[in-house]
C-alpha cells in the first residue's frame, strides 16, 4: 500500500511539474513539434484501420438485426452514438497507448539506464521541462485530434456496408446520423481523447523515467506503461461518460 500511494505521489508530481512548465511556456516547440509528428502522425495508419473496420462491422451486426423487426432506420443513430460517445475515443487511445506509450517509456527507459537523464541533471536540465513537458503537450493535443479521423472513418464504413451490404437506403441512414449526433457529443468525446492522451503520455513517461536494471528493465518499464495506460483509459472511461452523459 506505501508503495502504491508512492507511485500516485510521484504521478502527481510528474504532471504538476509539467503543468508549472507549461505555463511558464519552456517547452521547447520545435521538440513538441517533433513529438507530435512522431507519437501522433504516424499513428494516423492505425487509428484509420482500427476505426474503419470497427464501424464496418458495427453496422453489419447491427443493421441485420434492425432490418428483422423493420427498425433499419435506426442504424445510423445507433452507429452515430456508438462511435462519437465510446469508440472513437477509446479505439484511438488504445491505440496511441500500444504505438506512442509503448515508444514514450522505451525511450526513456533506455535513457535513464545509460544515465543520460543524470546526464541532463548534471547540465543543470530539469528532464520533465526537456522530455515530459513536450510529450505531455503531443499526446494532450494528437489524441483528439486523431479521435476526430476516426470518428469520420468510422461513420464512413458503417456507411458503406449499411448501405451497399445489408440495404439500407443512403438518406435514411444519413438523417438518423444527424438526428442523433450533437455538437456537446462530439466535444465531450474530444475532451475524453485529451484525458486519454494525458494518461497514455504519463504513464510512459512514469515508467520510463523509473526504468532499472539494464536492458531487462526497459522492457518491463515498456509493458508497464503499455497495461497501465489501457487501464487507466478503461476506467477513466466510465466515469467520464458516466459525469457526461
Amino acid at each position: 500500500m506505501i508503495k502504491f500511494f508512492e507511485s500516485i505521489g510521484q504521478i502527481a508530481r510528474l504532471i504538476a511539474e509539467s503543468i508549472y512548465h507549461i505555463v511558464r511556456g519552456d517547452v521547447e516547440f520545435k521538440n513538441t513539434t517533433q513529438q507530435m509528428v512522431s507519437l501522433g502522425v504516424r499513428s494516423i495508419p492505425l487509428v484509420l484501420i482500427i476505426n474503419g473496420f470497427t464501424g464496418m462491422v458495427f453496422s453489419l451486426q447491427v443493421a441485420q438485426e434492425l432490418k428483422k423487426f423493420g427498425a433499419e432506420s435506426f442504424i445510423g443513430q445507433l452507429l452515430g452514438l456508438a462511435i462519437i460517445r465510446e469508440l472513437g475515443a477509446v479505439l484511438t487511445g488504445v491505440v496511441v497507448a500500444g504505438r506512442a506509450g509503448s515508444a514514450i517509456a522505451a525511450e526513456l527507459g533506455a535513457m535513464k539506464v545509460t544515465e543520460q537523464i543524470d546526464a541532463l541533471k548534471a547540465l543543470a536540465t530539469s528532464p520533465v521541462q526537456y522530455l515530459v513537458a513536450p510529450r505531455l503537450i503531443a499526446c494532450m493535443i494528437m489524441v483528439p485530434s486523431l479521435t476526430v479521423f476516426a470518428h469520420l472513418v468510422g461513420m464512413l464504413g458503417g456507411y458503406a456496408v449499411a448501405t451497399s451490404q445489408v440495404g439500407i437506403i443512403p438518406v435514411v441512414f444519413y438523417e438518423s446520423s444527424i438526428r442523433a449526433i450533437r455538437f456537446y457529443d462530439i466535444l465531450c468525446s474530444l475532451v475524453k481523447a485529451a484525458v486519454f492522451g494525458l494518461i497514455v503520455a504519463t504513464a510512459g513517461c512514469y515508467h520510463g523515467l523509473n526504468t532499472s536494471k539494464g536492458a531487462q528493465g526497459v522492457g518491463t518499464a515498456t509493458i508497464a506503461a503499455v497495461v497501465s495506460s489501457m487501464i487507466g483509459i478503461f476506467i477513466s472511461n466510465y466515469f467520464l461518460s458516466a459525469l457526461m452523459w
